[in-house]
């Protein structure tokens, strides 16, 4: 395990009040820190079959191929749904912090690890997220101020947010507390002005680190390295770009009294998020439209707001829930009455 693993780590406030914790011992590292891309893929896929598996009775053996949705095309429409989430948050009034951002894109990239997209609809998904990160992450908007940020129906908006914000925690298995790289990044800086004297003007450093962790944010990098690790990534990258050597930090400062081992793990590491970073694919907005006509016909329809399954599914919640509270009042006008005929002595 690399060293950076263990940096010390505050995140943002979060609904339970001001949490500070190690990464080390977080939930993020122990359930949401995969071994690599292969891993997250294999996840994916299984995610997909099961999907498949769970509704291909219906279709012929012939059809299936044209009918579901590959963990290609899967991949694709979560790509253009991180894109959407994240232009989203960059255009909401009032202006979101980017730990919101942060933290309802690890919310929606950790969902569709072990669900598919044709169980839930990522337009679904990605507004719940947006939503419950700014609850989780403190940023004070109502519902109607949220769904005020969107066009189209509000009233619908705001009832596909409600209705899936406790299976999204659900899915999550309520681990909400997310680690985001922009806090380390802030210490790396504070650090590098107090301890090492190779850099003059070190918040030259600022823009090309931030535009390298915007960067990774379309990247499946937060489930993979610690935020230390990625915010170490960009502010290494920055001075690259910005021609300053800061070879003699790493290795004077932060992995002083490292063994030769930590530091070949730490450099590997560092190395693995830039190429992943840099070598992202681009977006293949061509086959979306495809994808998204593909998905309206296989999608799950027991989990899609507008369909009759799904109405009707509600409503006997609804008729089931009224049903309890009834016969509750019932017990309790019950239990009142003989406390009253106990106290008149009848």
């Amino acid at each position: 395990m690399s060293l950076f693993l263990h940096l010390y780590v505050i995140t943002p406030p979060t609904l339970s009040g001001i949490i500070t914790s190690m990464f080390s011992t977080s939930s993020q590292l122990k359930y949401w820190t995969f071994n690599g891309e292969t891993e997250l893929a294999e996840l994916r896929k299984e995610a997909n079959q099961r999907f498949i598996q769970e509704h291909e009775s219906s279709i012929s053996i012939e059809k299936q191929a044209k009918y579901f949705l590959t963990p290609g095309e899967e991949k694709l429409l979560i790509r253009h749904f991180e894109f959407i989430l994240r232009e989203f948050c960059v255009r909401f009034l009032p202006p979101m912090p980017k730990y919101v951002l942060g933290t309802a894109l690890t919310y929606f990239k950790r969902f569709y690890v072990h669900n598919s997209v044709m169980d839930y609809h990522p337009r679904d998904i990605m507004l719940t997220s947006v939503y419950l990160a700014s609850k989780v992450e403190e940023f004070n908007v109502n519902i109607s101020q949220f769904v005020g940020n969107l066009k189209g129906d509000r009233d619908k908006f705001a009832s596909i947010i409600l209705g899936f914000e406790l299976l999204l925690m659900d899915k999550l298995h309520y681990h909400l507390t997310v680690h985001n790289p922009f806090r380390p990044l802030e210490g790396f800086f504070i650090d590098l002005k107090t301890k090492f004297k190779g850099v003059e003007d070190v918040e030259k450093l600022r823009k090309g680190a931030e535009e390298f962790l915007d960067k990774s944010l379309a990247t499946d990098a937060c489930l993979l390295f610690s935020p230390s690790q990625l915010a170490l990534a960009a502010v290494l990258s920055s001075g690259t770009k910005e021609s300053m050597n800061l070879e003699s930090y790493v290795t004077g400062v932060l992995l002083k009294g490292a063994n030769e081992d930590e530091m070949r793990k730490t450099v590997y590491q560092i190395k693995r998020i830039r190429y992943i970073v840099k070598n992202q694919e681009p977006l293949q907005r061509d086959q979306i439209g495809h994808i998204q006509k593909k998905l309206e016909q296989c999608r799950n329809q027991e989990n899609n707001p507008e369909s009759e399954i799904y109405k009707r599914k509600l409503d006997e919640m609804f008729e089931e829930e009224e049903e309890l509270q009834s016969k509750k009042r019932a017990r309790m006008e019950e239990a009142q009455k003989k406390e009253e005929q106990l106290l008149l002595g009848k």
